[in-house]
């Protein structure tokens, strides 16, 4: 028995368990009359997907526009439009179907997945904003972006315009996991502008919609989605927003499942400053990068570093092993063999990825590098 007025977590043991439950479930995702959280009730009432959906077709469950969808509604063709688009089903018992989602009052009954396998040991970490965004806050989140995903961390965002968009090309900038979580059917791409990014995402990273294929963007769609995007994520970091813009819905759904808060500063009289500056006033952690958002998770900078190194090609692996330092970069050129025109320009690159540092004109490893190579040589 279970306490009155206790929610239950998760799914019933064995819920889409069986042929019949998965075929059932394949007619559950395709009803939009029946909201999920009311789904999960009745799932936790009947116990099965094919339960539930004897419910709905008999007229005790869901609405009507519902029974008469799921009378028609056929598992098959929803399985082949699926793979036709390269999208698997993941339901509630799969490996693959998050645990974290459980952690939602109102979890998706499936998931569509495009890409690779969504793995549960990865860390998370979710970037939302304005979709209006300044130039200022797009290269803020490109480089949260980035920084993560040389630290090994996966970006999770919703593909939208401005800050979701930035984020997203950060994380592949440094050849990073990331994830897009659609408001829309699995292969709608909205807004058309993120098209190519959504099809790059698929192409190294995840796509992820609780919708079928078909299903159009909708304004309701866009806060659903919101909690799938903060559930998978270890934290939440808001970059630009402004008062009452969807971002706060991403952070009540992060507060309520207890993840952990940063927003980014900006200007004080940027109307989308307004969101950030009200979450650091009432306690979410201020970050200015990827290294504070790194030492606020508990790592340290030889994670960002070691990401670094672990992406460098080899001429750059080389010339960085050549900065014994502190050197001129003459005699970094002298020790690797390399015209001066190329380390120049290569040390510029390593300085920017946090590798080396110019004291006085002479170029020397960071701590945070010479940590990685430790960590790289056991």
């Amino acid at each position: 028995m279970r306490a009155e007025g206790i929610r239950p977590r998760g799914w019933p043991g064995g819920f889409a368990a069986g042929p019949p439950n998965h075929r059932a479930l394949l007619v559950l995702t395709t009803l939009l009359g029946i909201k999920p959280i009311e789904l999960h009730a009745l799932a936790w009432r009947e116990g099965t997907a094919a339960a539930c959906l004897a419910r709905i077709l008999e007229g005790s469950a869901g609405s009507k526009a519902d029974r008469h969808y799921a009378a028609r509604a056929d598992p098959d063709d929803l399985m082949a439009r699926a793979a036709a688009v390269g999208a698997r089903v993941v339901t509630p018992g799969d490996a693959e179907y998050p645990s974290v989602l459980e952690d939602l009052a109102d979890p998706p009954v499936a998931l569509f997945v495009r890409g690779r396998p969504l793995n549960p040991a990865e860390v998370r970490v979710a970037i939302v904003g304005s979709r209006s965004a300044t130039p200022l806050g797009l290269d803020v989140a490109r480089e949260l972006g980035r920084g993560l995903a040389l630290a090994g961390v996966c970006v999770v965002s919703g593909a939208a315009r401005g800050i979701d968009f930035a984020s997203h090309l950060g994380s592949l900038d440094g050849d990073g996991p990331t994830i897009a979580v659609l408001g829309s059917g699995i292969d709608v791409a909205y807004p058309s502008t993120s098209r190519a990014l959504i099809q790059r995402i698929a192409a190294t990273g995840t796509v992820v919609s609780e919708y079928p294929p078909g299903v159009h963007a909708e304004p309701q769609r866009f806060p659903a989605r919101n909690r799938i995007v903060v559930a998978l994520s270890r934290a939440l970091v808001v970059v630009e927003g402004r008062d009452r813009s969807g971002s706060m819905i991403s952070v009540t759904h992060a507060l309520s499942m207890g993840r952990d808060v940063f927003a980014v500063p900006g200007q004080v009289t940027s109307p989308l400053s307004a969101v950030p500056h009200r979450l650091i006033r009432e306690g979410a952690g201020l970050i200015r990068d990827a290294r504070d958002l790194l030492h606020d998770l508990g790592f340290d900078d030889s994670m960002l570093a070691a990401g670094a190194v672990s992406k460098l090609s080899d001429e750059d692996r080389a010339l960085l092993d050549a900065v014994a330092g502190p050197l001129l970069p003459e005699d970094i050129a002298a020790r690797a063999g390399r015209p001066m025109h190329e380390v120049v320009a290569t040390l510029m690159r390593l300085e920017l990825k946090g590798l080396v540092r110019s004291v006085g004109g002479r170029y020397e490893p960071t701590v945070a590098a010479g940590r990685a190579r430790e960590v790289a040589t056991g």
